[in-house]
């Protein structure tokens, strides 16, 4: 089902299958998706205060008619707003942009060493008020998220990170596993690349399904959560129709046999922004 959701390692409910905006324009655009993945049964929206659309979103979720407490909604910290103070009010400027008064989800965007370790302080105290439901990293890699765990009270609930048939990052998944962190993949159709893949191509076939419902699937048999972007309403529909097949082991293992460890976005043991 479109709404079927992973229990995360304090409790909360999170659904599978999001709809992501990065590079959804602020206005009508991020309005309109929105509303319309709402409309047709997504109930978990994923933006980030750099994506300088969270007031499109808050108003996609007022106009859908959806009640806020249906509705699974994160935010990200940004890299220049880390820090105790500083994310503090990062926070309170993302809720009045979104038009709530609390996130299901909130992420530090990259790891910035030492400065994380102060922003995980402010996201635990979040938390613990009851203004966040649930806290967690986006681009942590291993190290980094054991660095933030020798220091941190409560766990990450969850770990965004760029996940896609060509970067599968197998000892990251194992590791978050083992510690119930839940991976959740960004740029899980490779900005639409996934369509130009042989295999894929061949599964799409096998299974009547789009290679991007194919790798979509992929995702979730894998246990990660996924947030396909689009801004076009056949696609965002196209992409939630991931519930009613399933791959085969031996098809699992075909699209995991095209990981080349490649990256699209920036190398998280590199980021200089």
């Amino acid at each position: 089902m479109i709404d079927s959701k992973v229990t995360l390692n304090n409790g909360t409910k999170m659904p599978w299958l999001g709809l992501g905006v990065f590079r959804s324009r602020e206005g009508d655009e991020v309005v309109n998706a929105v509303k319309y993945a709402l409309n047709i049964g997504y109930r978990s929206i994923d933006t980030a205060a750099i994506y300088q659309n969270e007031r499109g979103v808050g108003k996609g979720i007022k106009e859908s008619g959806i009640p806020r407490e249906d509705i699974f909604l994160t935010s990200k910290v940004w890299n220049s707003d880390q820090g105790y103070q500083t994310t503090l009010e990062a926070f309170e400027k993302s809720l009045e942009k979104l038009q709530t008064d609390y996130l299901d989800l909130y992420l530090i965007h990259w790891p910035k060493g030492e400065k994380s370790i102060e922003t995980w302080q402010a996201l635990e105290e979040l938390y613990l008020k009851g203004k966040i439901k649930a806290i967690g990293v986006s681009n942590f890699l291993i190290h980094q998220l054991t660095d933030l765990q020798k220091q941190a009270s409560i766990k990450p609930m969850v770990n965004q990170v760029e996940f896609h048939p060509e970067l599968v990052q197998p000892e990251l998944l194992e590791f978050c596993k083992k510690e119930q962190i839940q991976v959740e993949a960004w740029s899980p159709i490779m900005k639409g690349k996934v369509n130009d893949i042989p295999v894929l191509k061949a599964l799409a076939a096998k299974y009547q399904k789009s290679p991007v419902q194919i790798v979509l699937r992929w995702d979730i048999q894998k246990g990660v959560v996924t947030i396909p972007k689009s801004v076009t309403p056949e696609r965002i529909k196209s992409n939630a129709e991931i519930f009613d097949f399933e791959l085969s082991e031996d098809d699992i293992a075909k699209i995991d046999n095209l990981d080349k460890f490649k990256r699209i976005g920036p190398d998280p043991d590199n980021v200089d922004f």
